[in-house]
């Protein structure tokens, strides 16, 4: 059971400051989460994703801040239209795959919204390298 309240532990390093803060895991559509659900009975390689999926979703929970922070002039317009999102974090996966979360601060909780995963390949697509 997650714990309702954020936790917010700060590490200082010489002078750059982390912030880690617990979250809670919502999926963008629920669509996604059935897609996710499917990965684990499906054939090896899905299974592997699944695992990498599931893995960073356990690390995302326990500090929302996890990843790398796409620039704000980077996120890609179809996230913003369709979400509504103003920031993008990108969470490296194994093989190339990558998984796409925003952060939304409620009034007591953080959530991390997964917007969506995808391979290196489409990821290059989506951000037009």
């Amino acid at each position: 059971m997650l714990d309702l309240e954020p936790r917010i532990s700060e590490e200082i390093f010489s002078e750059t400051r982390t912030v880690k803060m617990k979250s809670h895991i919502k999926f963008a559509e629920e669509k996604l989460k059935e897609t996710l659900v499917k990965l684990k009975t499906s054939k090896t390689e899905d299974q592997k994703l699944y695992k990498w999926i599931n893995r960073a979703l356990d690390d995302i929970e326990e500090n929302a801040f996890c990843s790398t922070q796409v620039p704000k002039k980077l996120i890609p317009k179809v996230y913003i239209e369709k979400y509504g999102i103003d920031n993008l974090w990108k969470y490296d996966l194994p093989s190339g795959w990558r998984l796409l979360y925003s952060v939304a601060n409620g009034e007591v909780i953080v959530l991390a919204v997964i917007i969506e995963w995808m391979s290196h390949k489409e990821y290059e697509r989506r951000f037009n390298y």
